[in-house]
């Protein structure tokens, strides 16, 4: 195992890739539960061909099964410690957008991302894949890490159980959520209460961050659990019943896999087809290359040239997983930007993306076990390790206002819009405009006119 993974040519051992995976797994076991209640939403398929909550136990075994799939094509492809599953944000596009807003059936908008893994895939294996990387400068590089340790730190404070941060319905920021209001049958505020999961979330975060101090080998994964301790007599997360364990939910799958609708697609207009399959395939794309180079970028695992070993194949692995994924019933599956937290432990293999794949397949039959683990538990190890990426924003030549910008602009967008490829994507477009009104234009590559092209393109489309 040690030649074929290279664990120790890495600088690695078995502890620090099994850790390593543990911690991926914990921090992203979340999208087990968060994918069925996002594709399957009874009120969305009220009013349009969207999913009900009788497809739940399918999609939940489609994002398992695609999930290990999808980690298995990464580390046996491109040996790197990244795991893959049902990308956030995706799946609210497909339910909210491709069904309600554009009218397309769960079937058709399965065909679509389909057709957008099969492009990406494509892309991939073509020699355009090394090109896409290699034209992205090396100050929008480093932004790029900075920017995606901004956005999971994001995550961590609002996925922290009732969150850090408070949110509205639209994903606004309305202020610290340390109180919560307690209301009567009739919906009027009669008191407050403390939020445990926020100050939960807190001391956590003081757990690794103290282990951290004194170098103690896996802080985060022990914090994680640590904090789990510490949720149980607080009421924060309980232990698992025997009536929560479903042997029986494999089965359900047959419900969505393989269920296309080629034939409906041009029932909607051809302007609306591309823009769906364009949207799912850029977001896609530049969230993997996005998560990839910011995530290897901060963890030293980039070469000389700012390119990750490995990394053309670890697209392939993403692409490809997005065609399975769509197979087995269930939206876009991607690289996880939650695979920092296990880089993070040490992991720089993809022995550790192994482990993230048997777990999400003993995720099947014992999901209600990952379950234990809390978002406040989790919240503070993203938190910890948006602190450490935040050091390749060190990189960036703040006294170049041409570079400036454009990284700026790629930090801050992601997680305003809560987005990676949306950072990426004004870091592009204002890099080239700057660029060309400077009158530079042999300093921008030609593909960075493509793509900055392609991105407005795509915000237009999306907003017609």
């Amino acid at each position: 195992m040690d030649k074929f993974f290279k664990i120790s040519e890495h600088g690695s051992n078995y502890r620090r890739e099994i850790i390593g995976g543990l911690t991926t797994f914990f921090a992203m076991a979340y999208i087990i539960f968060v994918n069925p209640s996002q594709l399957c939403n009874d009120f969305a398929a009220s009013i349009s061909g969207a999913m009900d909550a009788s497809y739940a136990a399918g999609v939940m075994v489609a994002t398992c099964i695609a999930s290990a799939l999808g980690c298995f094509l990464t580390a046996f492809l491109a040996n790197v410690p990244f795991a893959q599953a049902p990308g956030m944000g995706l799946n609210a596009f497909f339910t909210w957008t491709c069904c309600v807003v554009m009218g397309y059936t769960w079937q058709q908008a399965l065909t679509i991302v389909l057709i957008s893994g099969i492009l990406f895939l494509i892309i991939s294996v073509s020699p355009l894949r090394s090109k896409i990387i290699a034209s992205i400068p090396a100050g929008l590089k480093s932004a790029i890490g900075a920017g995606i340790g901004l956005f999971i730190a994001f995550i961590g404070l609002i996925n922290s159980g009732k969150g850090i941060i408070k949110l509205d319905g639209d994903l606004h920021i309305t202020g610290l959520n340390f109180k919560l209001n307690v209301l009567d049958e009739a919906g009027n505020v009669t008191g407050s209460v403390w939020n445990k999961a926020a100050l939960l979330t807190i001391m956590g975060v003081i757990i690794i961050a103290a282990l951290m101090a004194w170098k103690v080998k896996g802080a985060i994964f022990i914090g994680i659990i640590a904090t789990t301790v510490i949720a149980l007599p607080l009421g924060v997360t309980s232990l698992p019943t025997a009536d929560s364990f479903n042997f029986n939910a494999i089965g359900d799958i047959s419900k969505v896999a393989f269920k296309f609708d080629f034939a409906g697609l041009f029932g909607h207009g051809v302007l609306s087809l591309i823009t769906a399959i364009i949207s799912f395939l850029v977001v896609d794309m530049f969230d993997t290359v996005g998560t990839l180079i910011g995530t290897a970028g901060n963890a030293g695992m980039l070469d000389k040239n700012g390119n990750l070993p490995g990394g053309d194949r670890a697209l392939i692995a993403d692409a490809a997983a997005t065609c399975v994924g769509a197979c087995l019933g269930t939206s876009t599956v991607t690289t996880y930007v939650e695979s920092s937290a296990g880089i993070s432990e040490g992991a720089r293999t993809g022995l550790s993306s192994v482990i993230v794949g048997v777990l999400f397949l003993l995720g099947i039959f014992l999901y209600p076990i990952a379950g234990i683990i809390p978002g406040a538990a989790t919240a503070p190890a993203l938190i910890i390790v948006g602190v450490l990426m935040l050091k390749s924003a060190a990189k960036v030549d703040w006294g170049d206002i041409e570079i400036a910008i454009p990284a700026f602009l790629t930090i801050a967008i992601m997680p305003f819009a809560y987005s990676i490829s949306d950072g990426i994507g004004f870091g592009f477009i204002s890099y080239t405009i700057i660029k060309m009104v400077r009158g530079k234009f042999k300093e921008i590559p030609v593909l960075m006119y493509i793509l900055s092209v392609i991105f407005i393109a795509m915000y237009i489309l999306k907003n017609l």
